[in-house]
């Protein structure tokens, strides 16, 4: 039995990296510093060691070789899920460019509301060490932040800061969705202000609210419940603050078009810096691989996931590479899914052929024609992964010796069998 001190988790996407993890043998136990997400991700137990290929348990090379074969002959696979480490996302596009798949994370339909915005209008985003040294105040929209991350506030807001004298002053501020817990609440014992909205109504209320920082005239009393005297002061207090910061998680914004209501919080970030302020953006993202997904396959094909290579090339598209419309209208022929954080995140349900490298413990209410159990990444062998902020690439441990291989070794395997 031994104790590994500072950790960084692949999980919570803000970056943890000060765990406290006790290893016997293949048993994991978070002794310090873990938190709702983050715990039950590395204490989940080893289930699954040996692939299987029908249901029948056989060699690694055996199931290689069938998911070789089932993918051979194929016009248009899938490579869903998208859950993995740097390198596994680079065999992940190595497959895809041989087999000519479609490459689609599972969070993508969250994602691509901060993608249209950006592409169309771009955006003013900030750093999680500029949040820790400068922000004064944070304003979350449609977001349970807590729920989200645990730990953000401990980590990034109730702590030491470069540039402020102290930090217990900062001001916390939620639009829409309330919190579920008492993270917001500063050392001091200062609340967080809540302005409370259904989540399908953040549109106008962003509407109004950015038209109050511009100091445009609004007639109405009342927007969604919320009055416009507090909109307007929760405006002034955007203006009046030296460094705000307004964050949000794309794939909370249940809405249709909900692409326009990010745009419309970037271009009101835009809208508070002036000579005397600045504001900046935070998407909330980094969980499941979707940050490390986007990135690897960003700076290998120019393009985010929702990318194809049918045609020997890569060609984007957030809308017509929609992997679950892709196996609903029959366009695909295969789906090879790939999940090495999340065991309960298995594959949607088709009658096509289906290969999973996934984590260990996976249940199916359909058996894969193939499944190869993989490690994780930062338990099971070293690795890179992106936060949610995309400046920092966390250097991921190796904890224990699963024998179990990494998601790059299967992949890399497969491709090189086709």
């Amino acid at each position: 039995m031994t104790e590994i001190t500072e950790v960084p988790s692949p999980f919570c996407g803000i970056g943890t990296d000060d765990l406290t993890i006790r290893i016997d043998g293949v048993s994991l136990k978070v002794i310090e510093n873990g938190c709702s997400v983050n715990t039950p991700l590395f204490e989940q137990a080893i289930t699954d060691t040996s692939p299987r290929v029908e249901g029948k348990e056989v060699s690694l090379e055996i199931a290689v070789a069938k998911a070789s074969a089932l993918l051979k002959d194929t016009k248009l696979p899938v490579i869903g899920g998208c859950a993995t480490d740097v390198n596994g996302m680079r065999g992940l596009l190595a497959l895809a460019d041989r087999s000519g798949a479609v490459v689609d994370n599972m969070n993508f339909v969250g994602a691509r509301n901060n993608f249209l915005a950006l592409q169309d209008s771009g955006w003013m985003n900030t750093t999680l060490a500029e949040v820790k040294n400068r922000c004064d105040l944070l304003l979350v929209v449609g977001t349970d932040l807590e729920a989200f991350a645990p730990r953000f506030f401990q980590r990034y807001l109730w702590t030491e800061a470069m540039f402020l004298e102290d930090s217990s002053q900062r001001q916390v501020i939620y639009l829409g969705t309330p919190p579920s817990g008492n993270a917001s609440t500063s050392p001091k014992g200062n609340k967080a202000q809540i302005f409370e909205c259904a989540t399908s109504a953040l549109p106008e209320v962003m509407a109004v609210l950015r038209a109050l920082v511009k100091k445009q005239p609004i007639r109405s009393e009342t927007v969604a419940g919320i009055a416009v005297t507090d909109l307007q002061h929760l405006a002034d207090q955007l203006i009046a603050a030296k460094y705000s910061v307004v964050t949000w998680a794309a794939g909370a914004l249940a809405f249709n078009q909900a692409e326009l209501t990010v745009q419309m919080l970037s271009e009101m970030v835009k809208d508070v810096n002036n000579q005397n302020t600045r504001c900046s953006g935070l998407p909330l993202a980094g969980k499941e691989g979707d940050q490390t997904a986007n990135q690897v396959c960003g700076w290998t094909t120019g393009y985010p996931t929702r990318t194809r290579f049918s045609r020997g090339y890569p060609e984007y598209d957030p809308f017509l590479n929609d992997s679950r419309v892709l196996l609903e209208n029959g366009e695909a022929d295969a789906l090879v899914w790939v999940q090495a954080f999340n065991a309960n995140a298995v594959p949607p349900m088709t009658n096509l052929p289906t290969i999973v490298v996934g984590r260990s413990g996976m249940t199916f209410a359909k058996e894969p024609d193939v499944f190869i159990p993989v490690g994780t990444p930062g338990i099971d062998h070293a690795g890179h992964a992106y936060r949610m902020d995309n400046v920092v690439a966390i250097r991921l441990k190796k904890l224990r010796d699963s024998g179990l291989p990494s998601t790059a070794e299967v992949l890399n395997a497969i491709e090189q069998s086709l």
